[in-house]
């Protein structure tokens, strides 16, 4: 059974992944910053809640 984000984590994501949808997450400062993975886009969100301080497991 898979460990459960905590909602300070959930909350993160869902902000990254509304971004997403609108098409404003930028990821790095290259050639094309925007988002264009939802999969990268899930891995921002929970990398900025690590960032943070919520409790996600490990990659």
């Amino acid at each position: 059974m898979p460990t459960k984000s905590s909602t300070k984590g959930r909350s993160k994501v869902k902000k990254v992944m509304h971004e997403f949808k609108h098409g404003t997450l930028k990821g790095g400062k290259g050639k094309h910053p925007k988002v264009r993975s939802r999969k990268q886009a899930i891995a921002i969100g929970l990398s900025e809640a690590r960032k943070a301080g919520a409790k996600i497991p490990k990659k």
